[in-house]
């Protein structure tokens, strides 16, 4: 009674690599190995990499609209019109500012999910869960191990931002305490130089730490997903049992083995038909075998199709209706030929070779 318990503990345990037909069904639920972090750290580098480029010029267009805004709008009458009016202009010169951060964004946004789970579209997490408002189930959530992990990761990043942020800044102290004695202009462009180099710094490292926490996510995710041994025979006789897949699957395998047959033809010696109803691919090779051996074989239309692939290969092809029906009732691929076969086929084979000398 006792070793039964224990076995059936032991099928129980969640110790198998999930099946192909388990990470599909969980890939339609949404569920996938994903950081958000990485996700995170792929916007900012490149808003910030946009910024370093073309920040220039997002500061003229802005300075333009101030200018533009406290030398001719400032003496404008203030009616309902006029007040739409110049909302409507300041709303459209800001969105042709930040527009290119918002594209690269959106863009960046679309190459981290890719990256991580390629392309997947799934409502399957939009949809109504009591269990996600389930007070028990959160209170596990919130003192559990990922959480403890999610914190610590959340201090480490405090800990690096800050580390790196205090480094630059005593790195340009010196250049700081000078700024009293130079112009607004070239204060607020060291700034923004400073800045920007903090932020490019922050999210390099930040990146180092999203790939870390990637392959984390990765490794908890496969192990969320394992299977018991039980789960395992339970799928396989679900699959084995839908008529559907089964037959796909004797499909695949048969197309499979067709395939794997035509490759042999073109290294066959000869070809024997019947000539229209069989075909049947035979090669002699005495290093691996001691006598001739069947390459392929078929009838009607695959038969045709290897007379083909031996026609473009250059295969001889000899007719023999005795011979190839006998065979093909006989012998299997990849089988050597009984010894009543062996006077029939020497002598086409003797053909063949006398045949390709003479070509020669």
């Amino acid at each position: 009674m006792r070793l039964q318990l224990d076995l059936q503990f032991f099928a129980g345990e969640k110790t198998e690599k999930a099946s192909p037909k388990k990470r599909e069904d969980e890939r339609k639920k949404g569920q996938v190995a994903k950081s958000q972090d990485l996700n995170t750290s792929i916007i900012l580098l490149f808003s910030f990499m946009l910024l370093f480029i073309v920040g220039s010029l997002m500061k003229n267009q802005m300075m333009d609209l101030f200018v533009h805004s406290f030398t001719e709008q400032i003496h404008l009458e203030v009616t309902i019109d006029s007040t739409m009016k110049l909302l409507k202009e300041g709303l459209i010169h800001y969105a042709i500012i930040v527009s290119p951060i918002m594209a690269i964004a959106f863009i960046a946004a679309i190459v981290g999910n890719m990256l991580q789970v390629g392309v997947l579209f799934t409502s399957e997490p939009l949809k109504f869960d009591l269990k996600k408002i389930d007070p028990i189930q959160g209170a596990k959530r919130i003192f559990s191990v990922r959480a403890l992990v999610e914190l610590l990761k959340s201090l480490l990043k405090i800990a690096v931002i800050g580390t790196i942020t205090f480094t630059i800044i005593w790195m340009n102290k010196d250049e700081m305490m000078q700024l009293a004695f130079k112009p607004a202009e070239s204060a607020v462009i060291f700034f923004g130089q400073v800045t920007i180099i903090m932020a490019l710094s922050a999210v390099i490292a930040l990146l180092f730490l999203a790939v870390l926490d990637y392959i984390y996510q990765k490794y908890d995710f496969e192990k969320k997903i394992r299977m018991s041994k039980q789960d395992v025979k339970d799928e396989h006789k679900n699959i084995e049992g839908d008529p559907f897949i089964k037959s796909k699957l004797k499909e695949k395998q048969r197309q499979m083995a067709m395939s794997r047959m035509m490759s042999e033809v073109p290294e066959a010696d000869v070809v024997i038909t019947n000539p229209t109803h069989y075909a049947i691919a035979i090669k002699y090779d005495e290093t691996v075998t001691s006598a001739p051996y069947v390459v392929a074989k078929g009838t009607d239309a695959t038969a045709l199709k290897i007379k083909e692939v031996a026609q473009l290969h250059q295969v001889m092809t000899v007719e023999n209706k005795p011979l190839a029906r006998a065979m093909y009732d006989e012998v299997e691929i990849d089988e050597i030929i009984p010894e009543d076969f062996y006077q029939a086929v020497a002598e086409v084979l003797a053909f063949v070779y006398q045949m390709e000398k003479k070509v020669n």
